[in-house]
């Protein structure tokens, strides 16, 4: 039984297409967004470990190494049944310096150029056997099923529309570092795709083949060897060789790398898989024994690797051998396109761009996508070379373990990342030359020479199918003891030991904290358009600054430490940590002056701490609780704290002092001293210059309001910093200040109150003898100018006496003026109080008009109602320049008259309104006035059983004008009030 070739490469184009139309509609938004972040689908994204050699050569195994080919699917299981404390500081690492690949991270953490381009060639030389692996794979397939000798066209053409398919997949859009979500979802059905196929011929396998569970068992019982086979190589064979290899695949190898790290879209998900994946190889490796003993009974006469493809042609169930054939081109397919994808970023980065870099004048984002596009064709085709100069035929078992023993070699640079700080990048790059020397020697170069015996120190060592694990040991350990003993003799630069402590498993370090040269996001751009170009860079800072969600006028030092960061980690993804770590430390350098202020960024850290508490365990979590409370403790002060480094910047602003100014914390952290707002900035800024270590009673005015804050500082040690910085202390006294001034305010009152009746009595006797010699001269006069005269004496004199009786009053606090409830003229007390105001020439020169109905009478005391009038008109005329009117006027409703004092003077503040009646408070220069003036007014009205209003200003336009309204009771309604 045979299959047409047309008919094999239209299934393969068909699937690809239907793999390609799933990427396209994701990417479309045609699939729910719950759907393509769930953690099955990256489970299954995964699943991309398990290639052509799985779906193939792991029966092969079993028949090589019996139960040792759970070791394939067993290894990898362990590296994520460890996820906590393996795969997720990689992840953390890997998403917040953008490495989107083992060659970016060994970059990243040695700080070498040399670590990332010897990573990638190497790395591409260990994935050209795997590679053609599949190549072959798929190959052999199809010379299974068309009966025909190899044809090296069908390879040629597979490879082409691979190189078609994997630029569609991942190098399709203009930005280079995007998640590709399409490419995620369409692995995770090619590997729902494998493990239906692969069920489907094991339950073939079981269900026809053996007719059910009881009929293999029957068969198994009558071939003893076969069960044998499968248990003897677990006492002797390899199987923890295999272990170790496959364990280190789910870390190093590209593809995994790839789908595990770097398109993780959802960073939960890797806990989901820590047993997903297990569970999804568990149900691909059950398949393997039944397959292997079908195939056993049907005598299948493929090689064992194939027995997957043959026991449908064996059994002649045609539609069971095109479900294994859409199997494995989905295996070899999906392996391959993740590979050259993450392949060709690693060469992008670690290969091309360290040698050439395009110019700023081109369109960098368009010229790093034909590159990349470029480069995936190349490497595809690279494998190809190596598949056909391999020449004879290989047994799959063979190129896979040469790839994954190649590949071992990057586990111990992995390991150190998390867990060995002071490895350093001249051990790492020995190490890894000396591994991979010895696997070149011991495994590749058998692979084209045939030769597996080598003279090495006059001992004869060969290396097979049987001892390849020797090989593999020896090279690992020449690796690991290079990789030891040169790091533990050598020194470690500044920077790479900043990276080590930055990749550390719970590093809560940060490098140390210094200042930019460029000072705003807008300098950024500038800088980065050197190499950039301008849009480039423009877009690369908006694309930073969105990230940490802070606005493009950004100025405070700590935020632009952290756009530094974030622009370094983003060009990382871009272009790869070494071009990325040179740009920026090239374009945007820290001030490297003599003295400039270097120490450890303490806001970061307490950030990182607030992140990692919940992880912390035993004395860790002990100390940080103590530190959070103590940080509690100062948030929850009811004093305001400010924390300042030697460079007035500020790390801490606690919430009392958030109440205080009205400035959140977030918007200051971070900050220098000199950019708060007014009036703080200088307030704080002068008390930190001042040499006294207290200020008591600083009167500030904040919108009008004032207020009174005492102030302390304190130096302090900073982690790292011989000079350190400053702690300050704000205490608000502004209720203490008020209370003492209404102290002071009851003590002035108290000696008004003596000292008004001391002037009762010492006043009262002169001016008694004065209003005796008025009298005397008006009786004894007929002159009627010097009669008119006494009469006006004795007014005064009576005037005096209410006046002073009036202090008494005012002095004791709750009491009334029992003042004569008379009938009073208004327009006659105004018209008074204009003629004693006229005889002062004092002030501006002004105009009265009294526009008084002499028919509104209210009841009262007149010449108190005077004093009334001469303190409103006389402020009037203070606040009015000259040739301006102040205009009294009455209106009268049912029960009241209102009585209004209006000018065209300068107005009153909004803010001082509501003082304006209080005793001893003043806008007047010092000697200028008393501030009891509208106190006694207000005093006076309230005493006729009135109300006093003010409005400031009338105009609106000019913001000038004030109006005092005074509202009094009618004579009449009083009255008759009284007499009921």
């Amino acid at each position: 039984m045979s299959f047409e070739l047309s008919l094999l490469i239209l299934l393969s184009v068909v699937y690809l297409i239907i793999l390609f139309s799933v990427a396209w509609a994701t990417e479309r938004g045609l699939l729910p967004k719950a759907l393509v972040r769930h953690p099955a689908v990256y489970t299954l994204s995964i699943g991309v470990y398990a290639s052509a050699w799985a779906f193939y050569g792991t029966v092969g195994l079993a028949y090589q190494y019996g139960y040792g080919f759970l070791t394939y699917y067993l290894g990898v299981c362990g590296a994520f049944l460890l996820a906590p404390v393996l795969l997720n500081p990689i992840l953390r690492i890997t998403r917040t310096y953008q490495l989107s690949s083992l060659a970016d991270l060994f970059a990243f953490r040695f700080r070498s150029t040399w670590a990332g381009t010897l990573t990638t060639v190497f790395m591409l030389l260990s994935m050209l056997p795997l590679l053609a692996l599949q190549i072959q794979a798929v190959t052999d397939s199809v010379q299974i099923l068309t009966l025909e000798p190899r044809q090296h066209p069908v390879a040629l053409g597979f490879c082409l529309l691979i190189v078609m398919f994997a630029i569609l997949f991942g190098a399709r859009h203009i930005s280079a570092r995007e998640k590709h979500e399409g490419l995620v979802i369409a692995i995770a059905f090619e590997s729902l795709v494998k493990l239906v196929c692969l069920s489907a011929v094991g339950l073939y396998a079981l269900f026809i083949v053996f007719e059910g569970p009881s009929g293999l068992e029957l068969w198994l019982s009558h071939n003893q060897e076969a069960l044998k086979t499968l248990h003897s190589p677990l006492q002797e064979g390899p199987w923890r060789t295999l272990l170790l290899v496959f364990f280190a695949a789910a870390i190093v190898m590209p593809h995994m790398y790839h789908m595990a790290f770097t398109e993780n879209l959802n960073p939960r998900a890797l806990g989901a898989a820590s047993w997903g994946l297990p569970l999804f190889l568990l149900l691909m490796s059950l398949a393997v024994p039944p397959i292997l003993w079908a195939g056993l009974y049907l005598n299948v006469p493929t090689n064992a690797e194939y027995f997957t493809l043959g026991l449908g042609v064996a059994a002649g169930a045609d539609w069971l051998t095109l479900v294994a054939f859409i199997g494995g081109i989905s295996a070899a397919s999906g392996l391959i396109i993740v590979v050259t994808l993450a392949l060709s970023g690693m060469v992008l980065n670690h290969m091309v761009l360290p040698i050439y870099q395009p110019s700023a004048d081109n369109n960098i984002y368009r010229w790093l996508l034909w590159t990349r596009r470029g480069l995936i064709a190349a490497i595809i085709m690279a494998s190809y070379a190596f598949y056909r100069l391999l020449g004879t035929d290989q047994h799959l078992s063979n190129l896979g373990i040469t790839s994954f023993v190649a590949t071992v070699q990057f586990l111990p640079g992995a390991l150190s990342v998390l867990y060995w700080p002071q490895a350093n990048h001249r051990g790492f790059i020995g190490g890894l030359i000396a591994g991979m020397l010895v696997w070149a020697s011991t495994l590749l170069l058998p692979l084209f020479t045939g030769i597996d015996v080598l003279q090495l120190l006059g001992v004869q060592l060969a290396f097979d199918e049987e001892t390849w694990h020797i090989a593999a040991i020896a090279s690992l350990a020449v690796n690991i003891i290079v990789f030891t003993l040169v790091s533990l003799f050598t020194q470690r630069p500044a920077d790479e030991v900043s990276a080590a402590e930055a990749c550390l498993v719970d590093n809560v370090r940060r490098p140390q904290r210094m200042e930019l040269v460029a000072g705003s996001p807008q300098e950024f751009a500038q800088q980065l358009a050197k190499p950039l170009g301008n849009r480039a860079a423009q877009q690369e800072v908006e694309q930073a600054l969105r990230d940490l969600k802070m606005p493009f006028d950004e100025r405070r030092p700590y935020a632009l430490r952290r756009l530094r960061d974030r622009l370094e980690a983003n060009l990382s993804g871009l272009m790869g940590p070494a071009v990325a770590q040179e740009m920026i430390e090239t374009f945007l350098p820290f001030k490297l002056a003599r003295n400039a202020y270097v120490t450890e960024d303490i806001h970061f850290i307490e950030s990182r701490l607030e992140d990692y508490h919940s992880r912390l365990t035993g004395l860790a979590a002990e100390l940080d609780a103590l530190r959070r409370y103590h940080r509690q403790t100062l948030q929850d002060l009811p004093m305001g704290v400010c924390s300042l480094a030697e460079d007035s910047e500020v790390l801490m602003w606690n919430r009392a002092l958030q109440a205080l100014t009205g400035i959140p914390e977030q918007s200051v952290i971070g900050s220098r001293l000199e950019s708060l707002p007014e009036p703080w900035g200088e307030l704080l800024q002068r008390f930190v210059a001042d040499e006294s270590a207290h200020l008591y009673k600083q009167k500030l005015v904040i919108n009008g309001h004032t207020q009174w804050l005492s102030l302390h500082k304190a130096a302090i040690d900073e982690p790292g910093n011989a000079r350190g910085g400053l702690v300050l202390l704000i205490e608000d006294q502004t209720e203490t200040q008020m209370l003492e001034e209404e102290l002071i305010h009851s003590e002035r009152l108290a000696s008004i109150g003596r000292l008004a009746a001391g002037v009762a009595h010492e006043i009262g006797n002169p001016i008694t003898g004065i209003a005796c010699l008025a009298q005397n001269l008006r009786e004894e006069t007929s002159e009627p100018e010097l009669q008119e005269m006494a009469d006006q004496v004795l007014d005064q004199t009576r005037r005096v006496s209410r006046i002073v009786q009036s202090m008494v009053n005012f002095a004791h606090v709750g009491s009334r003026h029992q003042g004569a409830a008379d009938e009073v003229d208004l327009a006659a007390c105004t018209n008074e109080a204009i003629h004693l105001l006229s005889l002062s020439r004092q002030g501006a020169e002004i105009e009265y008009v009294n526009l008084c109905d002499p028919a509104h009478r209210v009841a009262g005391d007149s010449q108190r109602l005077v004093q009334v009038l001469i303190n409103l008109l006389g402020n009037a005329r203070d606040a009015s320049s000259d040739g301006d009117q102040v205009t009294v006027r009455t209106v009268q409703d049912e029960h009241q008259i209102l009585l209004s004092v209006e000018d065209q003077g300068s107005g009153i503040d909004q803010a001082l309104k509501d003082r304006l009646f209080e005793p001893f408070f003043t806008t007047k220069a010092p000697g200028k006035g008393t501030g009891l003036g509208l106190a006694l007014v207000y005093s006076i009205v309230e005493e006729h059983y009135g109300q006093i209003t003010v409005d400031s200003p009338i105009d609106e336009a000019g913001q000038r004008g004030t109006r005092f309204t005074i509202t009094l009771p009618r004579y009449g309604v009083f009255s008759s009030g009284s007499s009921a």
